[in-house]
């Protein structure tokens, strides 16, 4: 039977699952996201790709809470990195960390402060104000850039993966998260 928790010489089924299912669903929501960018309004791929944008970020928030906490709880078991590359590879998961958080945060606190308030799979959680507050609406304005920068970084990371781990060192890195 598979652990569950995460080991020295490989990440447990908790890990994998929510590292391979949040990558689906961030894929999903990029096709959303570049649609919306890329497609002409009133189109209707581009409207039913974006339809599902806000709850699957929300989603996918709650998700990068859980997989932090989960992350943390297991720290001290799971596989070490060492030497440059190690180093490289740990600033690389918490830039991705940070901007999983930072990338959803401003848009909640544009909508914690906004006149269309925020539901969440019908579940009220800010109510619409009168006036929107300024000052929680000016962060919003870097939501979709700090996006298009959090793909980019995850594009990094699965090139590293993929070219530096498997093609060129071949030192079953990959394997650990598979």
């Amino acid at each position: 039977m598979t652990d569950l928790t995460d080991r020295p010489d490989r990440y447990g089924l908790v890990s994998r699952t929510l590292h391979w299912g949040m990558a689906a669903l961030f894929a999903a929501q990029f096709l959303s996201a570049a649609a919306h960018w890329g497609l002409p309004r009133e189109n209707a791929l581009r409207e039913a790709l974006w339809s599902y944008h806000v709850a699957l970020g929300t989603t996918l928030f709650l998700l990068v809470l859980l997989r932090g906490l989960w992350g943390l709880a297991n720290i001290q078991k799971r596989p070490a990195y060492s030497g440059a590359t190690g180093q490289a590879a740990v600033v690389g998961h918490v830039v991705i960390y940070a901007l999983m958080v930072i990338v959803p945060a401003v848009r909640l606190l544009a909508a914690a402060g906004g006149t269309r308030g925020f539901s969440y799979l019908g579940i009220p959680v800010f109510s619409p104000r009168e006036t929107a507050i300024a000052w929680t609406q000016a962060p919003a304005e870097w939501h979709g850039e700090l996006g298009w920068i959090l793909g980019l970084v995850i594009l990094g990371h699965i090139a590293m993966a993929i070219v530096w781990h498997r093609l060129i060192q071949r030192d079953h890195v990959l394997e650990r998260m598979a």
